[in-house]
């Protein structure tokens, strides 16, 4: 049986607006408009103001259960049929599993799971909301299973990724503007002759390389738009 080609689908924000996921980008009408990212998504915010910082990620968990998968999530699961697909993701929603896709790694966390704060290996799937007395095994406050600016990625997911990036034919960066460091290097950890698809309706502000220029392909759609584009090129399909 032929070796089937390798994808790494590296995805942010964007491909998960067209379902109705709010970002801190978004226009005024965001939920994050509400909040301060330094007061609801740092390990400071947490130290001063427990309570704040739930209710804000129990807002976020309360919204995605209003949410559904759309074409671009769909059709990133699709390639599965005829490629070796892994999906490194920036958004802490569950979409892309919800699609079918069974490879995932979430590199900011997850909306739908909370850990403890006294052992970050013991985590939970959780998707009502996170109350101040909901304590772990070990008797612990339990917090969101989410990386906060400030803080540092998982280091297995970090390795996992870069692995998926290093042995990948075909890279599709789609909905993220490539601005989040560290993750913003994964697609560059690619081999130097891999196809580089990149998918987003702006204008590209980040520095490609010179020498991967001839292997990148700037998409200037939306996630669901472009995603089916590359989609019928990559199989071949019509649909």
């Amino acid at each position: 049986m032929e070796n089937r080609k390798k994808i790494l689908i590296f995805s942010g924000a964007g491909v998960s607006k067209e379902s109705g996921i709010e970002t801190f980008r978004d226009s005024k009408e965001s939920l994050w408009n509400n909040f301060k990212i330094e007061d609801v998504a740092t390990i400071n915010a947490w130290r001063k103001n427990k309570e704040l910082v739930l209710d804000f990620y129990n807002q976020r968990r309360a919204q995605l259960k209003n949410v559904e998968i759309n074409k671009a999530h769909e059709f990133i699961a699709k390639l599965e049929d005829d490629f070796d697909v892994s999906v490194v993701t920036q958004n802490v929603d569950d979409l892309h599993e919800r699609a079918g896709s069974t490879n995932v790694i979430h590199l900011h966390g997850e909306l739908n799971k909370v850990r403890s704060t006294l052992d970050s290996k013991l985590v939970y799937d959780w998707t009502e909301d996170l109350n101040i007395g909901d304590k772990c095994e070990k008797g612990s406050q339990m917090r969101p299973h989410i990386v906060w600016f400030g803080e540092g990625l998982n280091q297995d997911d970090v390795t996992k990724s870069i692995q998926s990036a290093k042995e990948c034919d075909i890279c599709i960066v789609i909905g993220t503007s490539m601005q989040v460091s560290p993750a913003n290097e994964i697609p560059f950890l690619t081999k130097y002759d891999t196809l580089i698809y990149y998918i987003d309706p702006g204008e590209m502000d980040f520095y490609v390389p010179e020498f991967r220029r001839v292997d990148f392909k700037h998409i200037q759609e939306n996630a669901t738009i472009g995603m089916e584009k590359l989609y019928n090129e990559l199989t071949k399909k019509n649909i």
